[in-house]
């Protein structure tokens, strides 16, 4: 039998899990109808870590939670619709840096207002007041 505390630790981590797919769903649905480049929810979370930087691939794959194969093959497809470039670091050949193209950096900060957009339909759902304060606990140190 699993403690009232165990019962509210996993309640938490299935909503935020519930919550976050279902923005991210929004999200994309929102660019996907609107657009006519199809960008999926790991596409864009590759693109948040080179927007306006320089990354080599290696360290795109180490700072998400994405394996070594895939992230080289969003890459390709990112490349393949204009969004990206692959640069050879100079005197390695095994490592590639990637920068977004101009038409990746439009599409990435068009992506943004329509986040905003849904964070604005949110707070007047619930509130601007909740929204702060959830980003204040989301922002702060957990201790995990």
């Amino acid at each position: 039998m699993k403690t009232d505390a165990e019962v509210n630790r996993l309640d938490l981590i299935d909503l935020l899990s519930d919550r976050h797919n279902m923005v991210r769903r929004i999200s994309g649905n929102a660019w996907n109808e609107a657009n006519e480049i199809k960008i999926s929810s790991s596409e864009w979370y590759i693109l948040a870590r080179i927007y306006r930087k320089q990354p080599t691939i290696s360290s795109v794959t180490k700072s998400v939670d994405i394996s070594r194969q895939a992230i080289h093959k969003f890459i390709k497809n990112l490349a393949a619709k204009g969004l990206v470039e692959i640069h050879n670091v100079e005197n390695n050949k095994k490592e590639k840096w990637i920068q977004l193209t101009d038409l990746g950096e439009e599409c990435y900060e068009k992506n943004e207002v329509l986040k905003d957009e849904l964070e604005k339909r949110i707070a007047e759902t619930i509130g601007q007041d909740k929204i702060d304060t959830l980003k204040v606990i989301l922002k702060s140190d957990w201790g995990i």
